[in-house]
């Protein structure tokens, strides 16, 4: 069999390919998938890689480590774990504006590192809006400190985001394998990198944050739910054990005195709730109810009653959480089997398990009894109750009952598979770290894991994964490898070298990382490591240095995006807080260079890089 050995071209080529990516990520021309699908076209067919090569990267280690996180992530999400986790730590918060901050981003940061950054970001910015809507704070204060920290919360592990998760595929000098990464062999760098950003935000937020209200919590745009605004809110009101005896809400008629609506019953003694509370429903000493109306008219009950107003969610924080539980407007479709009837004709509650909160017929607005007014096509009911009972709703089969007017958030969750995601998320990081398993693998293995336990479907799998990355990678990849064995990395090294004259080893990796924060600002994190790693590691060669470390600094720097909203994390919080591009170049500014000098010292002392 003949072998046909392709001629090595010069570095102008490869440069030149180099050159129109950038050139294409810069203007967006095409969306950065169809870059990488140019790139894999496109090499091969100018001699720069074999096509086996152009088309590895879609088989490599790296992005099937990446499908793989994103899958056990979105497995975490689906049978609320992550919510979990976030409702006792919220709660520590109390009312203190800087507190709260500090234990928002502190978490997210946490959890960025075993899921992606953009995941946890979008989990707590509901929670976070709500609190500031609440404490009547600007949501600007908390979600640019949370949004940074999602981002550095990355570099903690080696799986926390995608440009270290690539670097033991790039790990590749002469042709020779280095020494792969260990999961946490980053970790004390990045444990002072998000210490530092808290630090950062609690000394001198004040000074860098906007006091912007943004677009915090404006709830559901439906026009009820605008209209009445006070509806959207939950209020929790603890019954003294000094309440007299036992009585239904049909005997204390609360919503008919007040016009307001007691959506949940339970007592913290006991354990028990009731989410959908009936007029059949007691109300006895020692209980919590949760109720949901105009705050002045609350008051008035709580006064009346002798009940006590809670500051805020308590015994139902988890469940009434926007993450879980919100109001929605629907609206009577044609042929529902609502016309002509009522909602208590057709036990609307006690079937589909949410609560009517109102009803609009026209210009009038029924509070109180509404489940005696007769419905016909068109009219409003304003309905309250989890995420997942209104998608099932919605997901009937035609005719329709309802038609939903307001958008829903949220997903069908499946609590009971919790125990499951988490064991998967324990087996997969447990071969990883006692039985060295490639990180692929174990990863994977996982995803497949929770799949199988049916945490979530195949379907689910495959619609949770961004392919959009995977297309990216699997297009940048081939181009790292041209980079490589034509020389052309060596070649750049070289250039830059000759320009900054004789540096230390950490004076090297400073020129790699203010390098590499560069090119973050203007093409993707994961394109500039894929591009940077190669040139990096030869750099350090011809200066004497570590390769390994410089492509670490690579992998880390890449998370050092802050100027401009261009990483996913900050288009995501933009317009929640109501930040413009100068908010970010102001508080990002000294983030990216409170980053590189923290990156620095702890490589310089803890690692023994001088």
């Amino acid at each position: 069999m003949k072998i046909i050995r392709l001629r090595s071209p010069e570095p102008d080529a490869t440069l030149a390919v180099l050159v129109f990516a950038i050139v294409l990520f810069v203007f967006e021309w095409v969306r950065v998938d169809v870059v990488g699908i140019i790139m894999m076209v496109l090499l091969p067919l100018i001699g720069l890689v074999t096509p086996q090569q152009a088309f590895s990267g879609l088989s490599s280690n790296a992005v099937v480590s990446i499908i793989a996180v994103i899958i056990i992530g979105a497995g975490l999400d689906k049978t609320g774990v992550m919510n979990k986790v976030a409702a006792p730590i919220i709660k520590l918060g109390g009312r203190s504006e800087r507190r709260i901050m500090a234990l928002i981003a502190t978490t997210v940061g946490l959890i960025s590192s075993m899921m992606q950054n953009i995941g946890a970001a979008a989990l707590f910015l509901p929670a976070a809006q709500r609190i500031a809507k609440r404490l009547d704070i600007p949501v600007s204060r908390l979600l640019m400190p949370m949004g940074f920290c999602a981002i550095i919360g990355g570099t903690l592990t080696l799986v926390g985001a995608s440009p270290t998760i690539l670097l033991n595929d790039l790990l590749v000098l002469g042709g020779k394998k280095l020494e792969p990464f260990g999961l946490f062999t980053q970790t004390p760098i990045g444990v002072c990198l998000l210490s530092s950003a808290v630090l950062y935000f609690l000394l001198f937020g004040k000074f860098v944050l906007p006091a912007s209200k943004g677009e915090a919590d404006k709830g559901i745009t439906a026009m009820l739910v605008q209209e009445y605004r006070a509806l959207d809110q939950p209020y929790e009101l603890h019954i003294p054990e000094d309440f007299d005896g036992s009585k239904t809400l049909e005997e204390l008629n609360i919503r008919r005195n007040y016009l307001v609506t007691v959506v949940a019953i339970g007592n913290a003694k006991t354990g028990k709730k009731k989410l959908i509370a009936s007029k059949a429903d007691s109300i006895s000493p020692g209980d919590d109810i949760v109720i949901m109306g105009a705050l002045e008219r609350i008051k008035r009950l709580a006064q009346d009653k002798g009940w006590t107003l809670k500051p805020g969610l308590d015994f139902f924080a988890d469940e009434f959480a926007r993450t879980n539980a919100g109001l929605v407007e629907t609206v009577v479709s044609p042929r529902s089997e609502l016309i002509g009837k009522t909602l208590g004709q057709v036990k609307f509650q006690e079937r589909f398990g949410v609560n009517p909160v109102a009803v609009n017929k026209g210009p009038r607005i029924y509070y109180a009894g509404i489940n005696h007014v007769k419905l016909k096509m068109g009219d409003t009911i304003l309905l309250q109750g989890p995420w997942d009972r209104f998608h099932r709703i919605k997901n009937l089969p035609q005719p329709r009952i309802v038609t939903f007017a307001s958008p829903l958030e949220g997903e069908i969750l499946k609590p009971e598979k919790a125990k499951w995601a988490v064991l998967w998320l324990v087996v997969a990081l447990a071969q990883i770290i006692i039985f060295d398993v490639r990180l692929s693998v174990a990863l994977m293995s996982g995803a497949l894991g929770m799949i199988i336990t049916g945490v979530l479907s195949v379907d689910e799998a495959y619609h949770s994964v961004d392919w959009m990355t995977v297309f990216l990678l699997g297009g940048l990849i081939p181009l790292g490898i041209a980079f490589e064995q034509t020389g052309t990395a060596a070649f750049i090294a070289k250039k830059v070298l000759d320009i900054v004259g004789q540096v230390s080893p950490i004076g090297l990796l400073a020129v790699v990382g203010v390098m590499t924060s560069f090119f973050t600002l203007v093409i993707s994190n994961v394109g500039a490591t894929v591009l940077l790693v190669p040139l990096c590691m030869n750099m350090a060669v011809m200066a004497g240095g570590d390769p390994r470390m410089a492509a670490l600094v690579v992998g880390l720097s890449a998370s050092n995006t802050f100027v401009l909203p261009t990483h996913q994390v900050n288009a995501l919080i933009m317009r929640p807080g109501g930040y413009r591009t100068t908010d970010y170049a102001k508080a990002g500014a000294f983030m990216t260079i409170i980053f590189l000098a923290v990156m620095l010292t702890v490589i310089y002392f803890f690692y023994g890089v001088k």
